[in-house]
């Protein structure tokens, strides 16, 4: 509105008040009054708009590179005032998790701020300017660090801060840390992890430096859940914050600890590395069915142990050399390996068993083929016991048929003599023969027997054994 206008919105007014004359004296000290902010008022109109800028603010508070104070010193008037620090972390990413090295590697965003009480200006005596942004190296900072990290961090930093009018300074980073982890990997690959993030100040104790959270676990879990970029084998769970004080050397120090829970995703190492151990034990079990006069059952079950040192040999490389407790997934393969030997010991006991008849009828033949070798230049007492006997025989029959009184040479057997010495012969090493193979085949069938009753027992104590040891494994990762 122009000061013309306001002036004659003014003479409307008082024209409707001269009709009264005794209300001339209050017009008259109303209209001073009126002209005096109408006067004023015009005055600020017509004066040019003031431009201001960031600069102004900066030498304002003399933020200078040459000015080190805001650099040096903790930012409070009174050394007795401890500067507090809001502090928030958000996980972004989990990088890795090393179990070898127990070693935590995520991707985290910091949100730190505090105040400084040697900075305050107007937002209205700067054109309403109420923050501003100026290099990191200007001001004093607070060495909070991560208690766990091993690394030094390379990650890019802010190369900026954010200050108010009423000194409240606000740093934002992004940083990789490699941290140090406890893991507990008793039920992997179905372990969960706790691993803490743990922040305090090196130089500053507790009277000095405080560290305070800004939300609590669960807005600090609903946070993360949702800016949650990448978690590979991982899948977060909770985020709970815990602060406490540390004492070392008569000195108290504050410390805000992050812990992050988070759960393996297991079906990798299901399908890699439980799966194919499982598979070679049900075709161990399977080898039974082989039958035992065939080598190639001896073979495929040194095979298959085989593969089983091999997968242990991949495992030695995934879990850590020192724990706590024995891994599940250890045990897993060093019972199933263990039983898998048994069942090769009970295979070269049942191959021995039933060869054993074999090598008996082999020594038998040579011993009858050297018996009956014609280079054999000396008969045996039996065999001249028998040709005396029949002959003896063939002689006393001869006479007694004959009736003759004279004597007669029965030292000289007849042609027919000798072929019956040879049939006696015959038949007593086929009798002979016969009785020894009728032995053979009943120890023969004693030890199939033996065998397999051995190759049941054995089988049916796999079986149950596996069962019960799956059954309480199962138990044991799932619970």
């Amino acid at each position: 509105m122009s000061l013309q206008s306001r002036w004659e919105g003014i003479g409307i007014i008082m024209s409707g008040l001269k009709s009264s004359s005794t209300a001339r004296l209050h017009v008259t000290v109303t209209m001073t009054v009126l002209v005096v902010v109408l006067i004023l008022s015009g005055v600020g109109g017509a004066s040019p708009g003031k431009v201001c800028s960031y600069q102004d603010v900066v030498d304002h508070l003399n933020l200078t590179s040459s000015n080190r104070a805001f650099q040096l010193t903790r930012p409070v008037l009174d050394h007795t005032h401890p500067t507090v620090v809001e502090l928030s972390i958000i996980l972004y990413s989990i990088l890795a998790v090393v179990e070898k090295t127990q070693t935590f590697i995520p991707f985290l965003w910091t949100l730190r701020s505090w105040r400084d009480e040697r900075i305050f200006w107007e937002p209205e005596e700067f054109c309403g300017i109420a923050e501003i942004i100026v290099p990191t190296d200007m001001l004093w900072k607070p060495d909070v660090v991560i208690l766990e990290m091993v690394e030094k961090d390379n990650s890019q930093h802010t190369p900026y801060m954010l200050i108010r009018h009423d000194g409240t300074i606000s740093l934002d980073e992004d940083m990789r840390v490699v941290s140090m982890c406890r893991m507990d990997v008793h039920k992997f690959p179905f372990d969960t992890q706790r691993c803490n993030i743990s922040l305090a100040s090196q130089a500053f104790n507790y009277q000095h430096l405080r560290i305070s959270p800004v939300v609590n676990s669960s807005r600090a879990t609903e946070y993360t859940k949702s800016l949650i970029f990448s978690q590979g084998d991982w899948n977060f769970l909770h985020l709970s914050v815990s602060s406490n004080n540390i004492t070392f050397d008569h000195q108290t120090w504050h410390q805000l600890v992050y812990t992050f829970v988070i759960k393996r995703r297991p079906l990798l190492h299901v399908i890699n590395f439980l799966l194919p151990i499982l598979f070679f034990l049900c075709l161990d079990l399977a080898s039974f069915f082989i039958p035992d006069r065939h080598g190639e059952k001896l073979g495929f079950k040194v095979t298959v142990l085989l593969a089983i040192s091999v997968l242990l040999l991949i495992l030695n490389d995934i879990l850590p050399s020192m724990s706590d407790k024995t891994p599940l997934i250890a045990t897993y393969c060093i019972v199933i390996f263990a039983l898998m030997l048994l069942s090769l010991l009970e295979t070269i006991m049942v191959a021995y068993l039933t060869d054993g008849d074999s090598l008996e009828n082999l020594a038998t033949c040579a011993r009858s083929r050297q018996e009956n070798d014609p280079t054999d230049k000396s008969d045996t007492e039996e065999r001249k016991q028998t040709e005396s006997l029949c002959a003896r025989v063939m002689g006393g029959e001869k006479q007694h048929e004959l009736a003759v009184p004279e004597e007669v040479n029965i030292s000289a057997p007849s042609a027919e003599s000798r072929l019956l010495l040879l049939a006696v012969d015959e038949l007593k090493e086929l009798r002979r023969m016969l009785s020894a193979h009728h032995s053979r085949e009943k120890d023969s069938r004693k030890c199939a027997c033996l065998a397999s009753r051995i190759n049941k027992g054995f089988f049916f104590f796999y079986l149950a054994a596996a069962a019960l040891f799956l059954s309480f494994l199962y138990l044991e990762w799932t619970g």
